[in-house]
């Protein structure tokens, strides 16, 4: 008797983990939308970032500035002026506004060197990717161009639980992708457009 059940302990386990691996390839979230309607977006200055300020006929003034850890910049005759959270058309206008005192009608031209943005434009990847990080976001960034930019999966990663959180009109949604099947087996269909904030989760896989 002692044998029997034990041989039924063993094959119930059995068909349990099986049962879960089965599982562990299905997305536990509603998918995230292949693609998303096309909406305005313009680069936002961020901390980290290197301004080139050109100021017409006044070499003098123009040059390249740091933008620094608290969004702020100084440049010549300007000190401590907003800029993170500005597109660069917004932040020349600021500085025209700000030279005026010393510039009569000055034109100003701002062009973005080695951008990084804003914290809450850039894409994370965390968890179980070969190189966790944050990532500035690009026009038109898909899931695939993000995960060759991390180095894709580790071993431990349950890629198909993986799921992005996304902030929809001040609500934050979980959205699942298939990140084994679009890596592993070469399911195209897996890839989805990335937008401005997401935070890529990869858990580790239980077994």
């Amino acid at each position: 008797m002692f044998t029997i059940n034990t041989h039924f302990a063993r094959v119930a386990l059995v068909a349990s983990i099986a049962a879960l691996a089965g599982c562990s390839g299905t997305p536990t979230y509603p998918p995230a939308p292949a693609q998303m309607a096309d909406y305005d977006w313009n680069y936002l200055i961020g901390p980290g970032d290197s301004v080139n300020v050109f100021v017409w006929r006044n070499p003098e003034v123009s040059g390249s500035f740091p933008v620094r850890p608290d969004g702020k910049m100084t440049m010549n005759l300007v000190e401590d002026i907003q800029a993170s959270g500005k597109t660069p058309t917004q932040l020349a206008r600021d500085i025209e506004k700000a030279l005026s005192k010393y510039i009569q009608e000055p034109i100003v031209t701002v062009i973005v060197a080695g951008g990084i943005g804003p914290f809450d434009q850039q894409i994370r990847v965390v968890g179980e990717a070969a190189k966790p990080q944050a990532l500035n976001y690009r026009e038109h960034m898909s899931l695939i161009d993000l995960m060759i930019q991390v180095g894709g999966l580790t071993d431990f990663a349950a890629g198909n639980k993986a799921y992005i959180l996304r902030t929809v009109d001040g609500k934050q949604q979980r959205l699942g992708v298939r990140l084994e099947d679009l890596l592993k087996g070469g399911d195209i269909s897996a890839n989805v457009d990335m937008r401005p904030g997401d935070v890529l989760v990869v858990p580790e896989s239980l077994f």
